[in-house]
């Protein structure tokens, strides 16, 4: 009896396998597909085009060949979605018994998705959905009607361009997106990871809707950030000529109600560089940012960006404005004597390069500087200075050419003030206002400037200290030296030696030009009453300056 109940099972089962497989055969899912195009279309306010449609009746699914589905006509004539499957979860009983097509969850394999982000600010899909792609005859705003259990991307891929074209388009791959209680009229949570270029990944966890029937990309949503690896350059965020890279962790919150998006959250950034002149931070830096965004004037206000080094921070805060082709700046940093030693490793970061094997120690940096312009042409202006520090491994002294008998700084300089005027764009970066005060020589002042490829260009005017080692043995030669003209010995130094620094930041060439001085006080003098054989007593004293 009981081999009898085991046959008899076994010969119904497969009397079951036999029925179900043979149903594809008697239903010709073919015929829905005009139905759910124009259930989808009616939904999306987009054209939706599927290919041929099969039953899987294992997996309670209609299944799509080609999908399509149409980009906003006012932006691309491409399709908005493009993939070689889709997956439609049904009610079979619905379908077999009623020959209707109940959705319940849609699962989209290996999609190729084109975002476009419009000048005006909108996006491609920003009509998708929503009363703005309802015919125009409509005489009511109806919303949607589509509700599905799930919703579902696989291993798709996204490019992300502007219009008009800016730059080189975004690219995503291995994009998995899942939508639960997905509706219109409702809010629903999704997970949404993503790889980007230069091995970077993207999650995103959160809950969005009710789906904004004036402008999708203004849906309400909350969410969890979080990004690795991110490299700006390589994703294609900025171009490698405007100076900016890094390679990026972010862990943030961002929350939009519609028409304000908050974001606030921490980077730790590797190789940090801010300046086309800079070179990468030699540690990470870590950054806090609070972030707001109005979606519909396309204006941001930055309400602090902290830049961490150490137990200090760099500070920056300001306003932006998107509603062009680039971003435009108008940001404030605010550094107030803050320990050089904490900030240093930042200084190669904003384009401080250093004379080779030099570093400097001690003391205290201020700075006040405006950020302003388009993101690839910024303009940083503004007071600079640096107090009670130490030009570690730089001999000042005896790098002065003309001043290199009277020695040098013993291996260091010591530096009690100094200050500057900035002024960088993309054309050179401008010194003004230049003043120097250096124990063991004296003072200087003047301008100059900095090429983005480093090279020096600066005119400064020393007055040598006579209470200064370097400068006491340099000013007596110089004042015994004037005496040859009849000078008086305090007239020489006070006038200031003319000084040009050229070559590189990495190897700056220092000249004091003595006999410009000497020139110029002797005046006449220089020269020989008529008739008389000239002479220049300038020539005589050259081997004391001179190299």
């Amino acid at each position: 009896m009981r081999k009898r109940w085991v046959k008899a099972s076994i010969a119904a089962a497969a009397l079951v396998i036999v029925v179900v497989g043979l149903i594809p055969l008697f239903v010709n899912a073919d015929t829905f597909r005009p139905t759910i195009e124009n259930q989808l279309t009616t939904s999306l306010g987009r054209k939706v085009t599927l290919g041929h449609l099969s039953l899987s009746v294992f997996t309670g699914s209609l299944v799509a060949q080609d999908i399509s589905i149409a980009d906003d006509p006012s932006l691309s004539s491409s399709p908005f979605l493009q993939a070689k499957e889709l997956h439609i979860g049904i009610v079979l009983g619905q379908l077999l018994l009623h020959h209707s097509a109940q959705i319940t969850d849609l699962t989209i394999d290996s999609p190729s998705i084109h975002l476009i982000h419009a000048q005006n600010g909108s996006w491609n899909f920003s009509t998708m959905g929503s009363a703005a792609a309802q015919p125009a005859s409509s005489q009511t705003v109806s919303v949607p009607a589509l509700t599905v259990s799930e919703l579902t991307i696989k291993d798709g891929s996204a490019t992300v361009t502007s219009m008009p074209v800016a730059g080189n388009p975004i690219a995503c791959s291995g994009i998995n997106l899942t939508i639960h209680q997905f509706s219109f009229t409702a809010s629903f949570p999704f997970e949404l990871s993503a790889n980007m270029p230069g091995d970077g990944s993207i999650k995103v966890n959160g809950t969005a809707g009710q789906i904004s029937q004036k402008d999708t990309s203004q849906t309400p949503f909350q969410a969890t950030l979080e990004i690795k690896h991110f490299d700006p350059v390589a994703v294609g965020v900025v171009q490698p000529s405007d100076g900016i890279a890094m390679l990026a962790d972010f862990n943030a919150q961002v929350t939009s109600d519609g028409g304000n998006l908050q974001s606030t959250g921490k980077i730790v950034a590797s190789k940090l560089q801010l300046a086309r002149n800079g070179s990468p931070a030699p540690q990470p830096v870590n950054i806090d940012y609070s972030v707001s965004d109005n979606l519909s004037t396309r204006t941001g206000q930055v309400s602090d960006i902290a830049v961490h080094t150490g137990t200090v921070a760099v500070h920056v805060n300001g306003s932006y404005l998107a509603t062009g082709p680039e971003v435009v700046l108008d940001l404030h940093l605010s550094a107030p004597d803050l320990p050089v030693d904490q900030l240093e490793q930042l200084l190669p970061a904003v384009g401080v390069n250093l004379p080779a094997g030099s570093r400097l120690s001690g003391g205290t940096l201020t700075a006040n500087l405006a950020i302003t312009g388009p993101t690839s042409a910024l303009t940083i202006a503004g007071p600079i200075e640096l107090d009670h520090s130490q030009l570690a491994g730089f001999d000042l002294g005896s790098r002065i050419e003309g001043l290199n008998p009277f020695g040098g700084t013993k291996n260091g300089t010591q530096i009690e003030k100094l200050s500057t005027t900035v002024s960088s764009s993309p054309q050179s970066t401008q010194f003004s206002n230049i003043y120097a005060s250096v124990p063991m020589i004296g003072t200087a002042s003047g301008a100059g400037s900095v090429s983005p490829g480093g090279v020096l260009d600066f005119q400064l005017s020393a007055k040598l200290s006579a209470a200064s080692a370097v400068g006491g043995l340099a000013s007596t030669g110089i004042n015994a030296v004037g005496g040859l003209f009849g000078t008086q010995k305090t007239t020489m130094t006070d006038k200031g030696i003319p000084l040009t620094i050229t070559g590189t930041t990495s190897n700056p060439s220092i000249k004091a030009n003595v006999g410009a001085l000497l020139k110029q006080t002797a005046g006449g003098l220089l020269g020989s009453p008529s008739g008389q054989q000239k002479s220049n007593p300038v020539k005589t004293v050259k081997g004391l300056f001179g190299r």
